[in-house]
């Protein structure tokens, strides 16, 4: 009786090798990719683009007036009578009395606005009290209406008040914006943790010493920035005080308007009031450079 041959165990199943994880390089902090040529190009020519009116307005600001319209090809290197074009900027109209009124009405309204609107900012964002929701839509609700709307009533309120033809008529409708007032409110509620009022409360602080020694450290660079758009914007603005000021005690874009009014128009006694216009706002971008640039790009670099 043939006997059946012994069967063999089946061969072990080569396990495959477990696969690794694919990694991928995670960028550290503050490691970018470098730009590329065309990056580069594209940001010089935007770069080009914004100097060149205020270069251009240099250029014509620094020659005669013969010079500027006299050749077929305008001049693009400056020329040697800016100082005198200055000169008869201040001779033919009262621009150091403009220059002052636009300073005065430009740095009270930048100073009350990051003031009322950083506290009213702090109210909205950590007080807890009755209506604060409504009353935040209403100031947001504001900023929709047209600002040609409110004209006639404004300046019905300004007359009756006896406002008119004053630089309080400037300032006062501008001391605090909607705008303003909810930009601080969200700077307050990124910044400050409700810990920290809380903390501050504790100790025995008020309202108003933890909005100066909490509140303020923490949303300095936002109202910087909120500070310089204002100034600009009330440097800047010309249809409100066309209205609300004579010619003769007007702001500094009233002025550059009466140097372009008339029959004929000397444009290298225009530009040189307009370069005289522009160094101010320079001067206090060059100041706060620093805060505005970081406060600008506060929101870009939270993950």
């Amino acid at each position: 009786m043939a006997t059946a041959a012994p069967t063999r165990p089946p061969a072990p199943r080569e396990r495959a090798a477990p696969r690794r994880p694919r990694t991928v390089p995670v960028r550290g902090p503050g490691r970018l990719d470098r730009a590329g040529p065309l990056a580069y190009a594209v940001l010089a020519a935007i770069i080009a683009a914004s100097v060149f009116p205020l270069y251009w307005s240099f250029v014509v600001a620094s020659h005669d007036d013969n010079s500027v319209l006299a050749g077929t090809t305008p001049p693009l290197v400056p020329g040697g009578y800016l100082i005198e074009n200055i000169q008869r900027v201040f001779e033919l109209s009262a621009f150091w009395q403009a220059l002052g009124n636009s300073l005065v009405v430009a740095s009270t309204t930048a100073v009350s606005n990051v003031l009322l609107a950083s506290l009213a900012g702090f109210a909205f964002a950590k007080l807890r009290f009755r209506g604060r929701d409504p009353l935040l839509v209403c100031v947001v609700v504001t900023v929709m209406v047209p600002t040609q709307l409110g004209v006639i009533p404004l300046y019905l309120l300004v007359t009756e008040l006896g406002m008119y033809g004053k630089l309080s008529a400037l300032i006062m409708p501008a001391l605090v914006s909607a705008v303003g007032v909810f930009w601080m409110r969200q700077a307050v509620e990124e910044n400050i943790p409700d810990e920290l009022v809380e903390a501050a409360r504790m100790d025995g602080a008020g309202l108003l010493r933890t909005y100066w020694h909490v509140v303020v450290p923490g949303v300095r660079t936002t109202a910087t920035v909120l500070g310089m758009f204002t100034f600009m914007f009330a440097w800047n603005d010309y249809f409100w005080p066309l209205i609300a000021l004579p010619p003769e005690n007007g702001t500094v874009q009233i002025a550059l308007n009466q140097l372009a009014a008339g029959y004929y128009t000397d444009y290298t006694l225009m530009l040189a009031g307009v370069v005289v216009s522009v160094l101010p706002v320079l001067v206090v971008f060059t100041v706060l450079a620093r805060r505005i640039v970081s406060g600008v790009m506060a929101g870009a670099v939270k993950g």
